[in-house]
């Protein structure tokens, strides 16, 4: 890819950073940070072709599956982790993987992305296959392991997307559904995890929570199959509950903790 048309790497529509007082720092990067749902909006058609086919896989037993680097492999990392508590699936329905493995969480491991086979193996160890679906993530668009891996789903016949913010990188090429909103130069040149990380966020939200509720994971606006994993969860199901079946508060919590979650609760009252 040409670097010159790499946008995240374009200078930054501002200077001399260190002599903004805190609150012109502050304004200037929410100023930024505005932008951002607009890029993602122009790129809304790009997300829902992408979830349209990923969905059908999924349907049919396939599995979600992101891929990235540093920020980005880190953001689908907490994407797919939220996925079993907030709508009762498998742990293997949505899969995040990164590269240098579950370390580089919280410590970057030295050049683990510029490696571009091994993303596909750490994929095949999953069993990766035609039915699921994989979202690369790169903000630059031009990280190895990443391409690589999308490079090898391709050619193994499953669904390729990418979240990248250069449609004219390399990911975005070769991704079959490839969704790249636009968002401009960083507050701090080059530093992805600001505007970057926000809209990969962002439409990470919409894909994964969109296909729950394809899959049914969700009734009328609630969360009815997440899993009741804290006090304020038990809490929140009961009050699902006793509106649902206009009953006093013991009377659902009791219901729910006995059927394991606000759906079974619901669906066996009204037998």
């Amino acid at each position: 890819m040409n670097y010159s048309k790499k946008i995240t790497e374009s200078n930054s529509n501002y200077d001399k950073l260190e002599d903004m007082s805190i609150n012109e720092l502050l304004v200037n990067i929410n100023k930024e940070d505005q932008l951002v749902p607009k890029a993602v909006e122009k790129v809304i058609p790009q997300i829902e072709a992408f979830v349209e086919k990923a969905l059908d896989r999924m349907e049919m037993g396939g599995r979600l599956f992101y891929i990235g680097a540093g920020t980005s492999g880190r953001l689908g990392i907490v994407d797919a982790s939220e996925c079993p508590p907030t709508f009762g699936v498998d742990h293997g329905i949505v899969i995040g993987l990164m590269a240098g493995g579950d370390k580089a969480m919280r410590k970057a491991v030295e050049f683990a992305e510029d490696d571009t086979e091994q993303g596909w193996k750490d994929l095949q160890e999953h069993n990766i296959n035609d039915l699921d679906s994989l979202v690369g993530i790169a903000a630059s668009g031009s990280t190895p392991y990443v391409i690589g891996a999308i490079q090898h789903a391709n050619k193994n016949n499953i669904l390729t997307a990418c979240i990248t913010m250069n449609p004219e990188s390399d990911l975005a090429a070769f991704s079959t559904y490839p969704i790249t909103p636009i968002v401009g130069p960083e507050f701090v040149t080059g530093s992805t995890r600001m505007k970057s990380g926000t809209a990969q966020k962002l439409v990470l939200n919409m894909i994964s929570t969109s296909i729950m509720i394809g899959l049914g994971r969700v009734k009328g606006n609630k969360m009815v199959d997440m899993q009741l994993s804290n006090n304020k969860l038990v809490d929140r199901g009961t009050k699902m509950i006793m509106h649902e079946l206009n009953v006093d508060y013991e009377v659902a919590k009791d219901l729910l903790l006995k059927h394991g979650s606000v759906r079974k609760a619901i669906e066996a009252s009204n037998k």
